[in-house]
């Protein structure tokens, strides 16, 4: 009896040592995101996903979730707008990465919206505390001619930039840098399109990734013209010593990842690494098309997957997911998905709330202790303009502007959908993970008459005054 129990002690140690299986995780389809999902990035911290992808407008976004399923109908916040008419427009593949105790921000952005593509240029914004919906600061521009697609990664203690610079091909290039906003070295060319397959409607190298295990280092990268179904994934492996020497570099012969007609996948490419929440998983996370005709632009979806090693360490990143094909989630996930939230107010502590919880077009939209009933629990509905509807759970109507006012102190009530813009708002981050709601008719904001924290008091839109009574935070519900 002794030495059976002896046993499964052992057992018992023996598991708690590799660690036990999570729980089951939450399944999800593709895409993660339906609207402005090109060039998609996603990191997990602290409990949530992170997903920023391409706006083509003057605004980063980011949406913010515990679950990969819960991203697909989580609010986009705005973290940053164009502030300067060299970097005004077309704000494209922006990255979020962790560095010393701050976020920073790599995107690239151009000077205007018609002829925007020989204005590009890339650039990096800082977070101001340790919370990556910021509030973010400019710090500078990272090269003085056209490049796209800047990373950043550190690789045997120094940090690298990599990007995608034109020369006749479009090729990937690498420099050293000495901060995370400082490039310190010229730029090299480290790979360029010399297979036939990357060549395909255009000799292109672009969107540059590190992925890194196991004191190994691969570069994967997007080939061919992003307009065809055949854009692509190519892989370079660092087996040199300069990782700004082209030398130190090994291409794979043939694509590591490509369009599946089978599943009805095609242009799968500008591509993000993340790992579980448990660290057990590898994911990638890209963008694609659901018809071989659909283009380089807005049509594109954010989709991920789970992939795993091959013997000699390299990644195996199989064969491109069917559009909403049930997939597990990552492990260590929750196993529930919110896709409603209730959104509170920073002075009061009460939720936004349909009055009597009346299915009335005109009911009153007010604040009140939050109860966790459905007239407080709102689905945040992107529109794919960088606004949003707000359906209330309990009648199905959105949060509306009052005669489409633009009066300080009109009234914010709840109404059958218009499509208009009075019913259209837009998340913009403050701090401490509140945001601001903005009318997009408007301008204005919503906004706690009085600042009272009585029960019933009355959500109207204001101009906006940087107080508390005009600041929300959104729970997932």
């Amino acid at each position: 009896m002794a030495r059976r129990l002896l046993t499964l002690l052992a057992a018992l140690l023996l598991a708690l040592s590799l660690g036990q299986p999570s729980a089951q995780a939450a399944s999800f389809s593709n895409p993660v995101k339906a609207q402005k999902g090109a060039d998609p990035w996603i990191v997990h911290h602290d409990g949530n996903y992170y997903l920023v992808t391409t706006s083509w407008t003057d605004v980063i976004t980011l949406r913010k979730s515990p679950t990969l399923a819960g991203l697909a109908t989580a609010p986009s916040v705005q973290v940053w707008q164009g502030d300067a008419a060299s970097r005004c427009c077309n704000i494209w593949a922006p990255e979020l990465h962790f560095l010393n105790g701050r976020w920073y921000l790599y995107y690239v952005a151009g000077q205007n919206v018609s002829d925007y593509n020989p204005t590009q240029r890339s650039h990096v914004l800082e977070s101001t505390g340790s919370d990556p919906m910021g509030p973010y600061r400019y710090r500078g521009q990272l090269n003085s001619s056209w490049m796209l697609d800047p990373t950043v990664a550190t690789i045997d203690g120094q940090l690298y930039l990599f990007g995608s610079t034109h020369n006749g091909t479009q090729n990937i290039v690498a420099a050293r840098m000495s901060n995370p906003y400082t490039v310190s070295s010229s730029f090299s060319t480290i790979s360029t399109p010399t297979h036939d397959w990357e060549r395909q409607g255009g000799t292109v190298n672009e969107g540059p990734e590190i992925l890194q295990r196991n004191g190994r280092t691969f570069l994967v990268y997007s080939a061919s013209g992003c307009w065809t179904p055949d854009y692509k994934l190519g892989q370079l492996a660092l087996t040199g010593p300069d990782p700004v020497s082209a030398s130190s570099w090994t291409k794979k012969s043939t694509p590591v990842f490509q369009r599946s007609d089978g599943n009805g996948v095609y242009g799968p490419g500008h591509n993000g690494f993340f790992t579980s929440p448990d660290g057990r998983e590898s994911w990638i996370v890209y963008h694609a098309n659901d018809s071989a005709s659909d283009g380089c632009d807005n049509g594109r979806t954010a989709r991920a997957q789970k992939f795993t090693w091959n013997a000699d360490g390299s990644p195996d990143f199989g064969t491109p997911v069917r559009l909403g094909a049930s997939q597990t989630g990552p492990s260590g996930e929750p196993s529930t998905v919110s896709t409603a939230y209730t959104l509170t107010n920073r002075n009061s502590g009460k939720c936004l709330d349909v009055a009597g919880s009346s299915s009335a077009d005109g009911a009153n939209v007010q604040q009140y202790a939050c109860n966790g009933g459905a007239n407080q629990r709102w689905r945040l509905e992107d529109l794919g303009d960088d606004t949003h509807r707000l359906v209330n759970v309990a009648t199905g109507k959105v949060l509306d502007t009052e005669n489409c006012s633009s009066a300080d102190g009109a009234g914010l009530r709840q109404w059958s959908w218009l499509d208009n813009t009075c019913q259209r708002f837009r998340f913009v981050a403050t701090d401490g993970g509140h945001v601001r709601i903005v009318n997009r008719a408007t301008g204005k904001v919503a906004d706690v008459a009085n600042c009272s924290t009585a029960d019933g008091a009355d959500v109207r839109q204001w101009t906006w005054l940087d107080n508390g009574c005009q600041q929300w935070r959104l729970n997932p519900a």
